[in-house]
């Protein structure tokens, strides 16, 4: 089984450990020597990427002399909170600590695959997928504790009278709303792997790095959307009605 060099060096270190896990967690494992795969071990270089970032920034912030760092992520901070503030509204901070983080992952497991011996993360279906129940139960727990109990309003319509027919309805459009987040990033990222891999397999000079600043362009679009509904799902959920 072809294993990228960072998983084969996770696996080396971690494999006994993780497969004694799973195996306690009564998970079955097909490859114990290989329990960890390559879209794990992508995710782990991402986070330890971003970690190590945080922690330079932190360790560089000034007031008077800030870096290319500092002024990268307050632009970032600066992009993520005008959006939410937009389509959230004016309590926007409270979720600006998810949106970032979750924006931050989303991109750097898109733009990752540009590392020769990496790939995207994302171009796996349980990547997207995961992102899309994590985002569904955020939103829906925020507007739990927004709105308490009366929360399942938001699923009945505007008059009671059409609340059987909108109930089931609204259940099954947010339901579809993980099924959307996931298809459209898995594919797109899926689709931007595979063709620049073909291009490189014929043509490895010139041609592919148009491809690669494709590749760019659809990693920043893809993150930007998926933040984007983000928050227009938050804005419903916490929204109060006037």
């Amino acid at each position: 089984m072809h294993e990228l060099p960072f998983t084969q060096l996770l696996n080396r270190i971690f494999a006994g450990p993780v497969t004694a896990l799973l195996q306690a967690l009564h998970v079955r494992v097909a490859h114990p020597a290989t329990p960890i795969p390559d879209h794990v071990s992508m995710q782990i270089a991402v986070v330890l990427l971003l970690t190590i970032l945080f922690l330079l920034t932190r360790a560089r912030l000034s007031v008077d002399n800030p870096g290319g760092l500092q002024h990268t992520f307050e632009s970032i901070e600066g992009f993520v909170g005008g959006l939410g503030k937009e389509i959230i509204g004016h309590h926007y901070q409270q979720y600006m600590g998810y949106l970032v983080a979750l924006g931050l992952f989303i991109l750097g497991c898109n733009l990752i695959g540009l590392i020769p011996t990496f790939e995207s993360p994302t171009a796996n279906p349980v990547v997207p997928l995961g992102c899309a129940l994590l985002t569904w139960c955020y939103y829906h727990f925020q507007g739990l504790r927004e709105h308490g109990g009366g929360y399942v309003k938001h699923f009945m319509g505007p008059v009671w009278w059409l609340a059987p027919l909108m109930f089931p309805i609204e259940v099954f459009s947010h339901l579809a709303r993980v099924l959307s987040l996931t298809i459209r990033l898995f594919a797109n990222m899926f689709a931007g792997e595979m063709v620049t891999l073909v291009f490189f397999s014929l043509i490895p000079i010139g041609i592919p790095i148009i491809f690669q600043g494709l590749h760019i362009g659809v990693a920043f679009i893809q993150t930007y959307i998926f933040v984007l509904l983000t928050c227009v799902y938050l804005g419903e959920a916490t929204a109060h009605e006037h």
